[in-house]
């Protein structure tokens, strides 16, 4: 894989964001794979397609691309709240790839989030631009990062370090057992899950229960809590994510 843009594009256009734009899906076109069944090359949508930019001609998974200079960070600028919050609530929402560039146009980072990590709460609405903006009233969003479980980061790219392909397939496919959830089961996976990151590769169930008041405030309609949390363990250990020592003591596997 070869982290270099191809900088020859760029010379008919003067636009920081068209450069940017035609050099990074230049790349995903040429260099990247599909995380899911390991084919190559993406294919490309046409211009102004509103949901996606990239697809694997193989499986039909569907990719949106991300480019920003400077480090990865946890929070990214999106479009429109209110076009996002319809896409990931969507049956044909996208998986989305973030990509980091150095000033000198070589990628740093190239990571993507499945789409069953998304959830409306990692979506962060913006205010309203000013009435004396061109497009007063428009609202914004960014998208969380922190709300994503480690496992759910998939990197094909790291601190510019190729990871290798099979690592990549193999961690992708690992939490496509989501897919096959409710949306709001898969919302009490990932929010227990969350909670398990925060933790030592070690844990006990009394732990987790820790969690218990933050859990309540994220699910308000739920009066069984703890119950919950055992339940979304169970969850866990079954996939193949933790596995239970006894006595109450787990351990990550990933």
């Amino acid at each position: 894989m070869n982290l270099h843009f191809n900088q020859n594009l760029a010379k008919n256009y003067k636009s920081p964001s068209q450069i940017i734009r035609v050099l990074s899906e230049d790349w995903v076109a040429k260099q990247s794979y599909c995380p899911n069944c390991d084919a190559e090359p993406l294919a490309e949508f046409t211009n102004n397609q509103p949901v996606a930019d990239f697809y694997c001609a193989n499986c039909n998974e569907q990719y949106e691309l991300k480019s920003k200079q400077a480090k990865l960070s946890n929070i990214i600028n999106d479009g429109a709240y209110d076009t996002m919050i319809e896409r990931i609530s969507s049956d044909n929402n996208p998986n989305f790839f973030f990509l980091t560039y150095s000033q000198e146009y070589s990628v740093n980072n190239f990571l993507i989030i499945p789409k069953h990590f998304f959830k409306p709460d990692m979506i962060i609405k913006r205010k309203p631009l000013s009435v004396t903006a061109k497009r007063a009233g428009w609202v914004g969003c960014n998208i969380d990062l922190r709300q994503v479980p480690e496992s759910g980061k998939v990197f094909l790219v790291k601190n510019q370090q190729v990871i290798p392909r099979d690592n990549v397939t193999e961690q992708f496919q690992k939490t496509l057992f989501l897919r096959e959830q409710s949306t709001a089961s898969r919302g009490w996976t990932l929010d227990v899950w969350q909670c398990i990151d925060r933790l030592e590769d070690s844990f006990s169930l009394n732990q987790v229960y820790a969690f218990a008041n933050e859990l309540q405030r994220k699910h308000p309609e739920n009066n069984h809590i703890k119950d919950k949390i055992r339940q979304q363990l169970q969850v866990l250990r079954d996939k193949g994510i933790i596995e239970f020592l006894g006595r109450g003591r787990y351990c990550k596997l990933y």
